[in-house]
């Protein structure tokens, strides 16, 4: 029967050179592995927030948009103005055709 393996503060192992530098490499290997991936998350936290920062704007750009909440664009001032002279001049149309309408009527 073996007898049992005792380690005592005085017990010595021996380790060849090529053992120890595998043995460091492997050491180093799994640092940079958990360096990287921490770091990785990290940078995935960040994104992940900026993008939830980003969704949102989106969000309330795209409800108080439509309400006229943001402001309009200058554009959209030109394109208002013309709609307001197009309605003036459709109205005094209007008149101007009803009037004929009402002289022709008239005779």
């Amino acid at each position: 029967m073996p007898k049992p393996l005792e380690v005592q503060q005085n017990t010595q192992f021996q380790l060849d050179l090529k053992t120890f530098v595998a043995l460091l490499a492997g050491f180093f290997s799994i640092a940079g592995v958990y360096f990287t991936l921490t770091s990785e998350i990290s940078q995935l936290q960040i994104e992940n927030i900026r993008v939830q920062a980003s969704v949102l704007l989106n969000e309330e750009f795209r409800i108080k948009w439509p309400r006229g909440e943001l402001g309009s664009l200058p554009d959209d001032a030109k394109q208002d103005l013309r709609i307001e002279y197009l309605q003036r001049d459709i109205s005094q149309l209007e008149a101007l055709v009803q009037k004929h309408l009402n002289e022709h009527h008239a005779e």
